[in-house]
C-alpha cells in the first residue's frame, strides 16, 4: 500500500509586497509602521486578498502593541506565552524574538521556549499572578474565577492592565488559530521576523 505525505503549504494566496495595490497596499505600509520593519509579516499576509479581514488584524495587532497600558517587553511575553501554550511555534518564535528586542533578557526568552508553567518562567511576584491568569486564558478561560483576577489586582496591577493582558492572551488565542489553519506554521521552521539576524 503506498503512502502519500503531504507537504506543508500555505493555503491561502498571499499577496506580495510589490503587488499589493489599494486598500491592501495602504495597511501594509501601516503595518510596517506598526511593527517597525521592513517587511510586512506573514501572518498579516494570510488576509492579504480580503483587506476587511486584514484590517481586523492590522486593527488588533496596533491597538495592543502601540498602547502605553502595559510595557511592550510584558506584552510580547504574553504574546510569546500565550503562542506557547496553545502550541503555535510560529508565533513563540515571533514574539520571542520582539520580546528580546524590548528588553526581555536571553534566560526569559530560553524559559518561554522550555516552560510547562506560567511559575516555570522565572518571573517575579508581581508579574507571576498575571501571567498564571494569562495562562489559564489559553488553557480554560471558563475556569477563570474572580479570584484570579483579584490576585493580579492585589499583586499591584490595575484593572485596564489586566484587561489588556486577558486581551492580548485572547487575541493570540486567534492569531496561533489563523497561523496554524492556513499551514503557515507548518509551512516554514520559522518566521521571518525570527530569522532577522541569521547569517
Amino acid at each position: 500500500m503506498e503512502t502519500t505525505v503531504e507537504e506543508p503549504r500555505v493555503r491561502v494566496t498571499m499577496i506580495e509586497e510589490e503587488d499589493a495595490v489599494g486598500r491592501t497596499a495602504e495597511l501594509y505600509e501601516r503595518v510596517k509602521e506598526r511593527t517597525g520593519l521592513p517587511f510586512v509579516p506573514d501572518m498579516f499576509r494570510l488576509a492579504s486578498t480580503e483587506p476587511r479581514l486584514l484590517e481586523v488584524i492590522v486593527a488588533g495587532y496596533g491597538g495592543i502593541f502601540s498602547g502605553t497600558t502595559l510595557p511592550r517587553h510584558l506584552t510580547e511575553l504574553i504574546a510569546a506565552w500565550t503562542s506557547k501554550l496553545n502550541g503555535c511555534p510560529y508565533c513563540v518564535g515571533t514574539h520571542s524574538w520582539f520580546l528580546n528586542q524590548f528588553g526581555g533578557s536571553d534566560e526569559l526568552v530560553e524559559a518561554v521556549s522550555t516552560a510547562d508553567t506560567a511559575e516555570d518562567l522565572g518571573v517575579d511576584e508581581k508579574t507571576l499572578p498575571l501571567m498564571k491568569l494569562v495562562e489559564k486564558v489559553s488553557t480554560g478561560a471558563y475556569k477563570i474565577t474572580n479570584q484570579d483576577w483579584d490576585r493580579a489586582g492585589q499583586a499591584g496591577w490595575s484593572e485596564a492592565e489586566i484587561l489588556e493582558a486577558v486581551f492580548v492572551a485572547s487575541l493570540f488565542a486567534f492569531i496561533n488559530r489563523l497561523v496554524d489553519a492556513t499551514g503557515l506554521g507548518s509551512s516554514v521552521e520559522r518566521s521571518r521576523i525570527a530569522r532577522q539576524g541569521d547569517q
